[in-house]
């Protein structure tokens, strides 16, 4: 009897393991949908599971409630921040997420138009206002770039109108007019595929300055480098050039299915890949 309650025991211990081992081995991860965040989060899923056996679960949010999830501890990871325009969340949220580290460095940020617009600066749009509808085409309400652009309309005192959508809805207007030759100013950033397909413009902070050049982070919740720490360093350390990712944008963009073009841009990488999985294979 004796025997047979270590035995018992000892599988119980071994059953222990091996859940937790499991457990390790989940990625609940939350994203935006913006161009850049979509693609590199999904090759980010690819590499979980068909490199390294992780299950992923992704779902998409806007800004606020992606980082209330990761703070509340109910998503393992959120896959964009942006220092610079997300300030609000982290005082908020600071003592209970953690930063995994930097995914993309040069981030450009600013109000976009097309080549053939006749202005450089923004200084210029208020004389110009009613040749844009007095729109200024946005993304999601609680994006950083949003309130900043809020208090751009009022320091600038622009008779304008700040409209929010959201980040396929923004290329599609400004696709419509550019087809049209017609005049239209947007939320715009880098990296993003649009600044790949069309020939555009970031018009010039010329009076005040309202955004930096930045970088995209991970994030985590509180407890992720102790809970899953083989997740959490293979986040931390992601990174992904201009280059990349842009030609993986424009592959997505160009593809009916997002997983299909991912596995692709995978095959016709390798050395990347390599790069990316060196430590984790």
């Amino acid at each position: 009897m004796k025997k047979l309650l270590l035995l018992l025991f000892a599988t119980m211990i071994l059953m222990a393991g091996c859940q937790k081992k499991g457990q390790e081995k989940t990625a609940d991860l939350v994203y935006v949908n913006w161009a850049e965040g979509v693609a590199y989060t999904h090759l980010i899923k690819n590499l979980l599971e068909n490199e390294m056996g992780y299950e992923v679960t992704l779902t998409a949010a806007d800004v606020a409630p992606a980082y209330a999830s990761v703070a509340k501890g109910n998503k393992d990871a959120f896959m964009e921040c942006w220092p610079s325009l997300h300030g609000n969340y982290f005082e908020k949220y600071g003592s209970k997420i953690t930063v995994l580290g930097n995914l993309y460095e040069g981030t450009i940020c600013g109000l976009v138009v097309p080549s053939y617009v006749t202005i450089d600066k923004l200084s210029e749009l208020k004389a110009n206002a009613d040749k844009f509808s007095g729109r200024i085409v946005g993304i999601d309400a609680g994006a950083g770039m949003m309130k900043s652009t809020e208090q751009l309309i009022k320091d600038y005192d622009l008779p304008m109108e700040l409209v929010a959508s959201s980040g396929p809805a923004m290329t599609t207007a400004l696709k419509r007019a550019i087809k049209n030759e017609e005049w239209i100013v947007v939320l715009g950033w880098k990296p993003h595929w649009m600044f790949g397909r069309w020939d555009l413009k970031v018009l010039e902070q010329d009076e005040k300055k309202f955004w930096v050049e930045d970088v995209i982070q991970i994030i985590g919740r509180k407890n992720l480098k102790k809970d899953k720490p083989e997740l959490a360093k293979f986040l931390g350390a992601f990174s992904i050039t201009d280059a990349e990712i842009s030609n993986l944008m424009i592959k997505i963009n160009e593809s009916d299915d997002i997983n299909v073009a991912v596995a692709e841009w995978i095959k016709e990488n390798p050395q990347t890949i390599e790069r990316m999985l060196k430590d984790f294979k």
